[in-house]
């Protein structure tokens, strides 16, 4: 039998945000930036009356998502990285932070878009696998959920490839895809209920 991967831990998480507040160069990376054009593109030119980001980090696609949404839910694991997201999302007052660690912590409530951008392949198998039966449950009629995740090479519990798909098997009956697209270094799913 297979043994698979855990998920990564928080204190992971804290000790790279102790070490540097953008590590992922999320305020100044191109490829940050085309990233976010082409997920907010993804979700074509609808409004959100309530929306769910899991893994906000110092939330620069927070403040550009909240702009489509009536209320936005955003949750890390790490506090460095929700303080300054709360400082980025100050002058959004629609916009509310939570430290959770998902699927352990999952809101309350019903939400008519879930982003997990760049978030599931630090979940192992099995939490992804919760994560997606959780968004079912939670996912609003008509509502969406969106997976963005990098292709190339990681140190993670699973591969951005491996993470969208076993989290669209893990919906299947229940969620069809309704847009894939293939950058060179990421993928977006779109997830809408059948």
């Amino acid at each position: 039998m297979t043994e698979w991967p855990e998920s990564m831990k928080p204190a992971w998480f804290e000790a790279l945000y102790a070490s540097d507040p953008d590590p992922w160069r999320f305020a100044t990376s191109d490829y940050e930036a085309a990233k976010y054009d082409d997920t907010l593109v993804a979700l074509g030119e609808r409004r959100f009356a309530s929306a769910f980001e899991v893994g906000c980090s110092i939330g620069v696609l927070t403040a550009r998502l909240a702009l489509r949404c009536d209320r936005l839910l955003a949750v890390d694991v790490a506090d460095a990285a929700l303080a300054r997201a709360r400082v980025a999302c100050a002058d959004l007052p629609w916009v509310s932070f939570a430290r959770m660690q998902v699927p352990q912590d999952w809101p309350e409530g019903a939400f008519d878009l879930i982003l997990f951008s760049e978030v599931l392949y630090y979940l192992g198998p099995a939490d992804i696998e919760r994560t997606a039966a959780l968004s079912v449950a939670a996912l609003a009629p008509g509502g969406a959920v969106l997976l963005v995740h990098w292709t190339g090479p990681t140190n993670y519990p699973v591969s951005g490839d491996e993470a969208a798909e076993r989290f669209a098997a893990a919906c299947a009956g229940r969620l069809r895809s309704v847009m894939q697209a293939r950058r060179a270094q990421y993928r977006l799913d779109r997830l809408e209920p059948r």
